[in-house]
């Protein structure tokens, strides 16, 4: 197990997204669930990914990714909360713990981009 903070936020934050989706799975909601399902899980994974790279171009690609996947994330949260099956505190909650995860992300990119130039 890693402990450095983005692994430690991005397996938290997968964590409450696989909580959220048994919830969603309960009201019958599929369609959505799936998709938040894959993509906020996917955040953690490509970091993890990321920490065995072949190269600093490889490292690069794989945050690109998590950032991509974070940002679909908050799409899904947004949507979900306008469709009512996630209440405005839960919402928040989980809105800004992706968003923490973006600006880790964009911030160690940044970092990257710069030792490889």
């Amino acid at each position: 197990m890693r402990n450095d903070p983005l692994s430690t936020q991005s397996m938290d934050f997968a964590v409450s997204i696989i909580n959220l989706v048994k919830e969603l799975k309960l009201k019958k909601e599929s369609i959505v669930s799936n998709q938040i399902g894959r993509s906020g899980t996917s955040i953690g994974a490509n970091i993890r990914e990321a920490q065995y790279a072949h190269g600093k171009a490889d490292f690069i690609s794989k945050l690109q990714i998590a950032l991509k996947e974070a940002n679909e994330t908050g799409y899904w949260l947004e949507l979900l909360f306008k469709t009512g099956y996630i209440s405005e505190e839960e919402f928040r909650s989980l809105d800004a713990a992706c968003a923490s995860l973006r600006v880790m992300l964009a911030a160690s990119l940044r970092t990257a981009k710069e030792k490889q130039a």
